[in-house]
């Protein structure tokens, strides 16, 4: 593991994240089109780990067998299911970025969004650090010894722990995490964290000082590492970063023009 402390944001950060593929789009580079669902996914693991046919059923939870032949390609051994436009894009751009080592212009391109998020995270990690009385170290981008995957931390905890704070002005974003507890969207991205920096439980802050009147400006999730869960992110993000090598190859050989 690399840490580098540049702030993020800063030409140093984007310089020492080029090339690679980070937390924040692992959600998007796991997106399949014209693949199985969840459902069909766990009923074809079923029979191609032994079980039977009544045993796979059982395990998706199909009632009867499933009439599919996206299902029948994918026991057959086909490859099933394709990268979408905007997971293929950002692979292209990656293979440029580790060819020159530099980030491409619009990967410096900030949005409102982005440079509120920079501009409230200190005001969100002293909120953090006052709630739990803790100390939150500041990093700005965790890598791999190769430099292929990183994730732009926004703090450690301790020895074992992180932190991440979002300061999302989607009312829609804002409800599913206060209403509900639903941080599903963010999983990917704070499993990747976990698994770039080895630690154990991940922080989750969403911070909203519009709600600090009914105290509710800082909303906590404490998220344990899970390596199941991270399994499979591993295998799905190193698949992709395989599609990032075939684009640089392409690139790098005389003669081809597509």
């Amino acid at each position: 593991m690399i840490i580098v402390d540049d702030p993020q944001g800063s030409s140093g950060w984007h310089k020492a994240r080029a090339g690679a593929i980070t937390a924040s789009m692992f959600a998007e580079v796991r997106k399949q089109v014209g693949g199985l669902n969840a459902q069909q996914q766990t009923y074809v693991d079923a029979i191609r780990s032994g079980k039977t046919e009544t045993e796979a059923k059982a395990a998706a939870e199909y009632k009867n067998a499933p009439k599919s032949t996206t299902i029948a390609r994918a026991l057959d051994g086909e490859k099933v299911g394709d990268y979408t436009d905007a997971a293929k894009n950002y692979a292209f751009r990656l293979a440029i970025e580790r060819i020159s080592g530099e980030p491409l212009a619009d990967e410096q391109f900030d949005t409102y969004a982005m440079r509120r998020g920079r501009e409230m995270e200190p005001e969100a990690r002293e909120a953090h650090e006052f709630e739990r009385n803790i100390t939150v170290r500041q990093t700005g981008l965790i890598l791999t010894d190769d430099g292929k995957f990183g994730a732009s931390a926004d703090g450690l905890i301790y020895h074992d722990e992180g932190a991440e704070y979002k300061c999302y002005l989607s009312p829609e974003k804002i409800r599913r995490i206060i209403l509900t507890g639903d941080i599903s969207e963010e999983t990917d991205q704070i499993q990747g964290c976990l698994w770039l920096s080895g630690r154990t439980a991940w922080q989750f802050c969403l911070y909203c000082p519009q709600l600090s009147v009914v105290g509710r400006a800082l909303t906590i999730f404490d998220v344990p590492r899970d390596d199941n869960y991270i399994e499979k992110l591993e295998r799905d993000v190193m698949a992709f970063d395989g599609i990032v090598c075939d684009y640089r190859k392409q690139l790098e050989t005389k003669g081809i023009n597509s």
